[in-house]
């Protein structure tokens, strides 16, 4: 069974309002967790003289870096393979990403060969309605003119801002599923999101997590939750509470 305290992830930009990287490891032990998705709310991924000093800090408190990102890929490829490099060091598995548009196919290529010579994998993460990574037809056409390296961070709350259903995403990219936020929204009469603990909005939470626990490559299961933002720790802690029952349910 999914151990839920050991390998649920939380993603650091739930933490923004807590700058440094003690204040971040003290949110996460708070939340009854000890695994995190590492962003650049609380590591500049292009200054590596930062990489070994934080990466200790982490060892030292217990908690693993299991992934980083977003991490936004646009052909630079002098300091995008600074991104591998932490991976490597850090044992973080996978990169959630995104690609600017005038710089694909091109960083494509270049993405899916520093993934494969730091072996780590590379989740699209879509982004809403707004995005030109944000819907089902655009991600499907990008796996199928890319090599294994690439596949999808689904964010399950994004999925549902643009109409689709993430159950359904789970399984149609399963082989290609490498990482997931798990994220709920509830949306009023304009269709403006809000976030919510998951579990008690429009995701299906026991649902969705059987189906990315059946993902044979699945190596990044995040939570998620954007709101209140100087004070995320109780909200958190009722996500972690709800995926624990979820599982338990499966």
């Amino acid at each position: 069974m999914f151990d839920v305290a050991k390998q649920l992830a939380v993603q650091s930009y739930c933490f923004r309002h807590f700058k440094t990287i003690d204040e971040l490891i003290a949110q996460i032990k708070g939340i009854g967790l000890a695994r995190v998705e590492l962003c650049r709310a609380h590591l500049d991924f292009n200054d590596e003289s930062l990489f070994e000093p934080a990466i200790e800090q982490f060892k030292k408190a217990g908690v693993q870096i299991g992934s980083i990102g977003m991490q936004r890929f646009k052909g630079d490829t002098v300091n995008e393979e600074k991104w591998f490099r932490f991976c490597k060091l850090s044992g973080a598995k996978m990169i959630s990403v995104t690609f600017n548009l005038d710089s694909v196919p091109d960083a494509y290529k270049s993405a899916e060969a520093m993934a494969e010579k730091y072996d780590v994998l590379l989740g699209i993460h879509n982004h809403g309605g707004t995005d030109w990574l944000g819907n089902s037809v655009m991600l499907n056409n990008i796996l199928q003119n890319t090599g294994p390296r690439m596949g999808l961070c689904i964010d399950s709350a994004m999925t549902l801002a643009v109409g689709e259903d993430p159950l359904k995403w789970a399984e149609r990219f399963s082989e290609r599923l490498y990482g997931t936020h798990v994220k709920d929204f509830i949306f009023d009469r304009a269709r403006k999101a809000q976030d919510v603990v998951v579990g008690t909005g429009n995701l299906k939470l026991a649902e969705y997590m059987k189906l990315i626990l059946k993902a044979p490559k699945m190596a990044a299961i995040t939570l998620e939750y954007e709101g209140d933002v100087e004070n995320p720790g109780p909200a958190l802690r009722d996500c972690v509470n709800q995926i624990k029952a979820a599982v338990t349910s499966i």
